[in-house]
């Protein structure tokens, strides 16, 4: 079967161990990288699927509060493990497309 997008498993693999060095919480799933990692192969082929075919939906975003130096929080968002991988992906696949086309003074 032919996929609409062609992202390969090896990319998505590379984004796994990015996220994976990267450490950082369960997101609003409960979901932490060890149990992530329990069902590693359905998990990420599910990523791949859902990418490649387009089918691919964010989940919601856990909202933590943090504390400001100044007073006052901010608020912090933190993505479960899955939605990690999937935007690591896509940042793999744009960056080199579009950072050329950004002028050498923007950040972000």
């Amino acid at each position: 079967m032919t996929k609409p997008y062609q992202i390969s498993k090896h990319l998505v693999w590379e984004a796994y161990q990015r996220v994976k060095a990267n450490k950082g919480a369960a997101g609003v799933d409960g979901e932490s990288l060890q149990a992530f990692e329990a069902k590693l192969k359905d998990n990420l082929y599910k990523i791949w699927n859902r990418l490649s075919s387009g089918s691919y939906f964010p989940p919601p975003v856990k909202g933590v509060s943090i504390p400001k130096k100044s007073g006052g929080v901010r608020m912090l968002g933190i993505p479960t493990v899955a939605d990690r991988i999937a935007q690591s992906v896509v940042k793999m696949v744009l960056e080199p497309i579009l950072e050329p086309v950004f002028h050498e003074d923007s950040y972000g």
